[in-house]
């Protein structure tokens, strides 16, 4: 029987006719977007309906605020090697981006973000919910766009796409305003593009290559930093071969772990604050330092007088702006990390004798090794972080917050495949390892995601736990629990005389029952003896788990450089 129709219900007429927004979908499908990040509101609401109505089978992920969703949409990018999309609407949508914009474009990650807009005619009027988007943006974005003209999207789109992928990768907005999404297009300009002011460099120079082979033939104690280009270059077999053939040490940036093995024996681990030593000395005495798509940041080289003092530096990376801008560079190779590697691997170097500066090193991993306390009190996290690497074969796809956690597992998950690594590195934004976590498990389904948070970055993104639920997300997610801003009261400790002004979390809530009210189940342990079970149950379980590790409260992270001290100044190297 053909139900009543209620008289109290709002009839709405059947669209017939593609608009803006329409469009905007068909491009997306152009595009191979499979996964979108978003939350709706009134400027974007267009945008929405046609993903309802549109033939497009994308998988839109409601996150439950606009930061979860682009932390989100970075983790499925650093995962996948896709860009990461994002919907949010126009004012407070927009500007709940920006922690999230930011920490692209440091970390040189492909997003293309849409953002909605108040109609043009009352841009500039303070109109309801009204930000200016691309002044906000322009320092943060690799390029950014609003559109005037629905003639324009489709080539808009196809740029938008190339930029944030193409050259050193990062994000790109493009604001919509709300009449070119409801507008009518009639004549659609090509798909086409040219960029004349854009055109990367991948291929190396030939003779900067020579240089380099030149100056490998010479050294005598060359080492390699590997970065995060070497991953975006998708030139980990390259490195290897390459390191390989002449017994080359390779240390790695944060961002860059895992695209060398760190189990190899070439690996000397993690260089910079929280370095190794073994890694932080071979770049201090190297007498070649070749690095591959790595930044030069502060949080690498410490004191610049003092980093690398008698090495002659070769750099290779595919951003011009980067090389020579912090350490002054002998060899520069503007190029994608692939092809230079590629291009050295062509040259067939004689190598002089390097067993003294094999010895040396050697002597410093044994001499100086990584190291924890066992403790009665609580959880050692460092042994924690051990036992975490051994139950998932070091297999997982690891993602962190940012503080004393997040160098615990730089230092003790280690590495061996490439992308499976997500953490914030260039800005440090807590609240990004949680939802960055559900875009990893979102681009790699069939993969281990393991979420590694404390308990102060935990909490500025929890709201997303609900997603593990809608979603039965497999996410094994772990809080470090020390009550307290770890790295925060650290350098208030080591630097401030114990004055620990508002870094000491003396009131959390109850994360398991916190965990249950979102349908996931929550565990809490407290005991070393109960750790390697509680991993095996949790690992085991079909579904997400939170589960509250309670860790020594007062413990540091070493080793450590000290603010202003050189590389080779650290402290804690022993016990």
């Amino acid at each position: 029987m053909k139900a009543e129709m209620k008289t109290d219900q709002p009839i709405v007429e059947q669209q017939k006719t593609k608009t803006g927004a329409d469009l905007l979908v068909e491009l997306l499908g152009e595009m191979d977007v499979e996964t979108i990040f978003g939350y709706p509101g009134g400027a974007v609401l267009p945008i929405y309906d046609a993903l309802y109505r549109g033939e497009q089978s994308f998988e839109h992920i409601l996150t439950r605020h606009e930061q979860g969703a682009i932390f989100a949409a970075e983790g499925y990018a650093r995962v996948t090697g896709k860009p990461g999309i994002v919907i949010a609407t126009s004012g407070p949508g927009a500007t709940n981006l920006i922690t999230g914009i930011t920490d692209a474009m440091m970390d040189s990650l492909p997003l293309v973000i849409f953002t909605g807009q108040v109609a043009n005619h009352v841009i500039g009027t303070d109109a309801f919910q009204e930000s200016d988007v691309l002044g906000i943006t322009t320092p943060i974005t690799k390029y950014n766009y609003q559109v005037e003209d629905i003639a324009d999207l489709p080539r808009i789109i196809h740029e938008a796409f190339h930029i944030a992928t193409t050259g050193r990768p990062g994000p790109v907005v493009i604001d919509i305003p709300k009449n070119i999404s409801e507008a009518l297009p009639e004549v659609i300009s090509s798909r086409d593009f040219d960029l004349p002011g854009y055109q990367p460099t991948t291929k190396p120079n030939p003779l900067q290559i020579i240089r380099l082979a030149e100056a490998l033939g010479k050294a005598k104690r060359p080492v390699v930093l590997a970065g995060a280009g070497v991953l975006f270059a998708n030139a980990t077999e390259e490195l290897k071969q390459f390191v390989e053939k002449y017994e080359l040490p390779v240390v790695n940036t944060l961002l860059g772990l895992g695209s060398f093995p760190g189990s190899n024996p070439l690996s000397l681990g993690m260089g910079g604050m929280h370095g190794s030593y073994a890694a932080n000395m071979a770049i201090y005495n190297s007498d070649l330092l070749i690095n591959i798509g790595a930044r030069f940041d502060d949080r690498l080289t410490g004191n610049l007088q003092h980093f690398a003092p008698t090495a002659k530096v070769a750099h290779i990376d595919i951003d011009p702006a980067e090389i020579g801008k912090n350490v002054p560079t002998v060899i520069p190779v503007v190029a994608d990390a692939k092809k230079a590697i590629e291009a050295l691997l062509t040259h067939n170097i004689d190598m002089p004798d390097h067993q003294e500066w094999k010895a040396t090193i050697k002597e410093n991993q044994e001499t100086y090794p990584l190291w924890n306390e066992r403790s009665e009190e609580a959880i050692s996290p460092q042994w924690l972080m051990k036992k975490i690497h051994e139950h998932t074969n070091g297999e997982a796809i690891v993602t962190t917050d940012v503080g004393q956690h997040q160098m615990w597992t730089a230092q003790y998950y280690t590495l061996d495949k490439p992308n499976n690594w997500v953490t914030s590195g260039g800005l440090g934004s807590m609240g990004f390892g949680f939802p960055s976590a559900i875009g990893a498990q979102f681009g790699r389904p069939d993969d281990v995601v393991v979420s590694i948070s404390g308990d102060g970055g935990f909490q500025m993104n929890l709201q997303e736990l609900m997603l593990l639920k809608q979603f039965n997300l497999p996410i094994k997610v772990i809080i470090m629990n020390n009550s307290a801003l770890g790295m925060v009261r650290q350098w208030q400790e080591s630097f401030y005389d114990e004055r620990y002004s508002e870094s000491l979390l003396d009131v959390n809530p109850d994360f398991v029952k916190l965990a249950e009210s979102y349908g996931v189940r929550g565990m809490k342990v407290e005991k070393e003896s109960d750790v390697e079970a509680a991993l095996k149950d949790m690992l085991a379980y079909d579904g997400p788990v939170l589960a509250d590790f309670r860790i020594v409260k007062k413990e540091k992270v070493f080793p450590m450089i000290a603010p202003g001290k050189g590389i080779h100044q650290m402290v804690g190297v022993t016990k």
